[in-house]
């Protein structure tokens, strides 16, 4: 089992990312931060605030945001919204490592791209989520892979009503469960570090269908 930052750092730079060309209407970038403890390596998630006017009201996810134009770059876009966001300055030097970044993935109910970008960190800062976000927490990686967190919930999906697999991060069951964009992006990265999770139903889905249309 991969247990500190710099194993993750390698098995990262094993396999390029695959990044996504296609147009989009939006572009974002988020950060996933981990950092050591003694019994496992920890992931920051954020607990979006709610808000009637933001799609992803009230759901978890990493912190970051959209690409504007004063971000030279996708990597530049997540530094920032991660320090507007939960304060946690990640540009290198400043108690962060940048250890890879993991495939580009492409919302299918919203036309945006999203890229994510891993670090690494050495402290433990103090958190201070701005209004964006309902409260910001750290998870063990342990979480993501306990049967017992696992669970298949129907969410609408494209106006059709499908069941995805969703993750409980927080101790309290009603609060809400890790699923969708997030969800692939900790599909990918547990993949590449050797602790995966389930596989996302949707991909067996795409893969059938994609295998009918070559059948035709």
């Amino acid at each position: 089992m991969v247990k500190t930052l710099d194993e993750i750092k390698t098995r990262l730079a094993y396999a390029p990312p695959k990044l996504h060309e296609m147009p989009a209407r939006m572009s974002a970038a988020v950060s996933l931060v981990l950092r050591e403890t003694a019994s496992d390596i920890e992931a920051l998630f954020i607990r979006r605030a709610a808000h009637e006017a933001d799609p992803w009201s009230g759901h978890l996810a990493f912190p970051g945001g959209r690409i504007d134009d004063i971000d030279s770059t996708a990597r530049d876009a997540a530094e920032r919204e991660t320090l507007e966001e939960v304060g946690v300055d990640l540009v290198d030097g400043h108690g962060a490592s940048h250890l890879g970044r993991l495939d580009d993935v492409i919302g299918h109910a919203e036309s945006i791209r999203v890229s994510a970008f891993v670090y690494g960190i050495s402290e433990d800062p103090v958190l201070r989520p701005n209004y964006e976000v309902h409260e910001a927490f750290w998870t063990p990686l342990s979480h993501c892979t306990d049967p017992a967190r696992q669970a298949i919930r129907e969410f609408e999906y494209m106006d059709v009503a499908r069941p995805l697999p969703t993750i409980r991060l927080l101790e309290d069951e009603r609060a809400p469960v890790l699923w969708g964009i997030t969800y692939k992006f900790m599909d990918d990265f547990m993949s590449r570090i050797g602790r995966p999770i389930p596989f996302m139903p949707w991909e067996a889905d795409e893969n059938t269908e994609a295998k009918g249309r070559d059948d035709d």
